[in-house]
C-alpha cells in the first residue's frame, strides 16, 4: 500500500465550546452522529471529545482531496454525518463512511487516524492508504 493523502487539523476548545453552546444554529446534530455525541460525553466533559472527532473529520476531508491532487472534486461539499468518529471496546477510534461520502470513497482505501485533545487543544491526523 501507499499513502495516497495526509490530513490534520486544530480546534480550539473554547472557542467550540461557545459555538456548540449555539443550540438554534442546529451544529450539533448537523456534524455529528448520535453515537458520537454519546461516546464523546461518557467520562465527563463531551467539548474536547467532540472537537477531536470534528478535527478528525476535517483532517479527512483535508487528506481525500489532497490524495485527488490535480482531479476535479468528486462532490461540492461532504456531509460531516457521512464521516463519523466509532471507537471499539478498548477506545481505539476508527472512521466510518456512509451516505454519499462512503460511495464517493474507494473501499480499498484504509483510513488510519489518530485523535488527541490536552487543555486547549484538540487535533486530529489522518492518513489514508491505497493500492
Amino acid at each position: 500500500m501507499s499513502v495516497l493523502g495526509t490530513g490534520i487539523d486544530l480546534v480550539d476548545v473554547e472557542a467550540f465550546r461557545e459555538q456548540l453552546a449555539d443550540h438554534a444554529s442546529g451544529f450539533v446534530a448537523g456534524v455529528f452522529s448520535t453515537r458520537e455525541r454519546s461516546d464523546a460525553g461518557r467520562h465527563g466533559d463531551p467539548v474536547p471529545g467532540l472537537a477531536a472527532r470534528f478535527a478528525a473529520k476535517e483532517a479527512f476531508v483535508k487528506a481525500w482531496s489532497g490524495s485527488r491532487f490535480g482531479l476535479p472534486p468528486v462532490m461540492e461539499r461532504a456531509d460531516l454525518r457521512d464521516i463519523e468518529v466509532i471507537l471499539d471496546a478498548d477506545h481505539r477510534p476508527r472512521l466510518v463512511l456512509s451516505g454519499a461520502v462512503g460511495d464517493a470513497v474507494s473501499s480499498e482505501i484504509a483510513i488510519h487516524v489518530s485523535l488527541t485533545h490536552d487543555g486547549p487543544m484538540a487535533g486530529a491526523v489522518v492518513v489514508l492508504d491505497g493500492g
